[in-house]
């Protein structure tokens, strides 16, 4: 079993261009079966901060890969938004 605590420390790295998405800001849950449906990453900060944050990344449970020691990495299409097959 994977503890949230953990999962937060993890750098998430996307598989379709090896980039490093960030580390984990939240879960989405739901609630009556008690299981995570989706991360979501914190968009980066502009202009130091100053100026707000660009939009969260959700990235749906089914799209998580794998767990690793020090990443998670996932099959997400950034360009589009959109999660992959």
């Amino acid at each position: 079993m994977v503890k949230l605590s953990d999962i937060r420390q993890k750098d998430v790295v996307n598989l379709r261009d090896g980039r490093r998405v960030g580390l984990i800001g939240d879960f989405e849950l739901e609630l009556d079966g008690g299981r995570v449906t989706s991360l979501v990453v914190p968009g980066p900060g502009r202009a130091l901060g100053l100026l707000g944050r660009e939009r969260d990344l959700v990235v749906p449970w089914d799209q998580v890969r794998r767990i690793g020691i020090d990443v998670i990495l996932v099959d997400i299409d950034q360009a589009g938004g959109d999660a992959g097959p």
